[in-house]
């Protein structure tokens, strides 16, 4: 019979195998390899800023904002040093981070859905800040919008629309 210490050993050989088989068959050449030669201007590509990188960008800035806010957060929780009452507001924090994270994200898909426009929605306090990846900048659909996300809340909550593109 197997016990647990040597299934996972067998695990993990297994996976150290896989990728030391898969590192030798990679040729260095693919790998290192950098494209020289003259570009001609047919085969210039130009780089443009389309509107899912915008959307990209500003997704990356508030993850990395939230994980630095929920890192200190749970320093705080982790502190011997620290007193009842501030771990706490700390795990309330927590929680009120994790939920205002999946309003964000339900409400993003609900754009999606009913409008069919990619978006990114920063929610803080009851201020919320909407950013549409559309060339056209509709007053109607941003009336739209803003009347669509105010269903989901009871109290009147200040929506901010903007188009990106």
């Amino acid at each position: 019979m197997i016990n647990k210490q040597g299934l996972w050993f067998v695990t993990l050989f297994s996976l150290i195998l896989v990728l030391s088989i898969y590192y030798v068959t990679v040729k260095n050449d693919e790998v290192l390899s950098v494209p020289t030669g003259s570009i001609t201007e047919d085969m210039q590509e130009k780089v443009e800023a389309t509107e899912s990188s915008i959307l990209v960008s500003l997704r990356v800035k508030d993850e990395e904002e939230m994980l630095a806010e929920m890192e200190s957060l749970q320093t705080i929780l982790l502190d011997d040093n620290a007193s009842l009452q501030e771990k706490n507001d700390a795990y309330n924090s927590l929680q009120t981070l994790n939920a205002t994270k999946g309003k964000e994200e339900s409400l993003e898909k609900k754009i999606k859905e009913k409008f069919k426009l990619d978006s990114f929605i920063k929610i803080k306090n009851e201020q919320i800040s909407v950013t549409i990846a559309s060339n056209e900048h509709n007053s109607t659909l941003a009336n739209n919008i803003i009347r669509a996300i105010q269903e989901e809340y009871e109290t009147k909550m200040y929506i901010v629309v903007k188009f990106q593109g």
